[in-house]
């Protein structure tokens, strides 16, 4: 019999609660995918390289007019210049741009931290090349940073902390003090940044997004990985990428070239012409703002709890402490099979779970979606 490589996993939180919504024809609240349509205009792009002929393998970094276009626009949007011949790789997803930063510098017995409640990939990802998990609580109810905290759970087998920001489950968008706090911890140590920013244009109520490339001292030591699926609400295209400085960058590669050597080629090029509307990803947080504020009017009439509106990504936490006491994996079950609404619990984002009966709802969905959400929640 074989010998799992992760036996404390099981099928991910988001493909149980999908097919739980799907078996009971409920409104999927907890898989972050919008159900509105991508741009026409990027699909044009697509289809045109596709006509052209730019169907075989693209060079294994990525076409590089979509690299320079990506290091056109970080330059515009946080004064970073970033070479796109060694500096950028496209990457078959987010998630597998993160898992490959990891896999670069993570050995057996190497620890690494990360701040929970966090994306369900991490820890795996951690695990299968070897590495001891250091998990630090984020402070509910905003899910900030606990800095002590995180100097405590330092050592000298520290050699790699998972940032990320806005937050995923929970909305929480890093300050320039938590990056600048981040630097003088640091400072003088040999520890890697990876740093999730897929939800970069996605910050609400005027905050900024803090990039980990604007601090040169931590820039030096990370990978910061990105998606296009949050920017051009095509999920399903799984095109991400990252970008971290060249010495990285060429250790980077020799992992990425033997996971997937290369990515969508027509894709790629239909990107690259698209990116140059910039309308696009700069009215990204003021549409989606839009949605967070729309969902949080309609749930004014129900017994969820609101403890702190998101301040970026798709997602909204609320409690369910006025409903019921189950745990918060049943009651999403319940809130499934009983009302016909699927959300995520929390607690599905800590490695030993934490139940502190939140749940996670997905607001990037359109306006009829939420209002029957809503209509079905507020009624319980």
């Amino acid at each position: 019999m074989i010998q799992s490589k992760l036996p404390a996993a099981g099928t991910t939180i988001f493909t149980v609660m999908s097919s739980l919504a799907q078996q009971h024809q409920a409104i999927n609240l907890s898989q972050g995918f919008p159900d509105f349509e991508m741009p026409q205009e990027l699909i044009a792009h697509v289809n045109e390289a596709m006509l052209r002929g730019q169907n075989q393998y693209a060079p294994m970094p990525g076409l590089l007019p979509l690299r320079e276009m990506l290091a056109q626009k970080v330059h515009e949007l946080y004064g970073v210049s970033v070479n796109p011949d060694t500096e950028i790789t496209i990457a078959p997803g987010g998630t597998l741009a993160i898992y490959t930063a990891i896999t670069t510098v993570v050995r057996p017995g190497d620890e690494v931290i990360v701040l929970e409640p966090a994306y369900d990939s991490y820890i795996p990802n951690i695990e299968l090349n070897g590495g001891k998990v250091i998990t630090v609580p984020l402070q509910t109810p905003d899910y900030s940073v606990n800095w002590p905290l995180v100097a405590q759970s330092i050592t000298p087998r520290t050699r790699l902390i998972i940032i990320n920001t806005p937050h995923n489950p929970c909305g929480y968008v890093w300050t320039r003090e938590d990056m600048q706090q981040l630097d003088q911890l640091l400072a003088g140590k040999d520890i890697y940044v990876v740093s999730d920013e897929v939800y970069e244009h996605l910050t609400f109520d005027n905050r900024r997004h803090e990039t980990i490339l604007s601090w040169p001292n931590l820039r030096s030591r990370a990978f910061a990985c990105y998606s296009f699926g949050k920017v051009f609400n095509n999920t399903g295209w799984k095109m991400g990428y990252c970008i971290a400085p060249e010495p990285l960058m060429k250790e980077y590669r020799k992992v990425h070239q033997f996971l997937c050597f290369s990515c969508n080629t027509p894709v790629q090029a239909g990107m690259a012409a698209f990116l140059h509307n910039k309308d696009h990803y700069l009215q990204l947080s003021a549409f989606m703002q839009e949605k967070r504020n729309y969902f949080l009017d309609l749930m004014k009439g129900s017994r969820f709890t609101l403890h702190q509106p998101s301040n970026g990504s798709y997602f909204q936490v609320m409690g369910y402490e006025q409903i019921s006491q189950q745990s918060d994996l049943d009651f999403a079950r319940w809130l499934t099979e009983a009302h016909q609404v699927a959300t995520i619990p929390v607690s599905a984002f800590y490695q030993q779970p934490k139940d502190d009966h939140m749940i996670r709802f997905c607001f990037a969905k359109k306006n009829e979606t939420l209002e029957q959400a809503a209509e079905r929640l507020i009624k319980v």
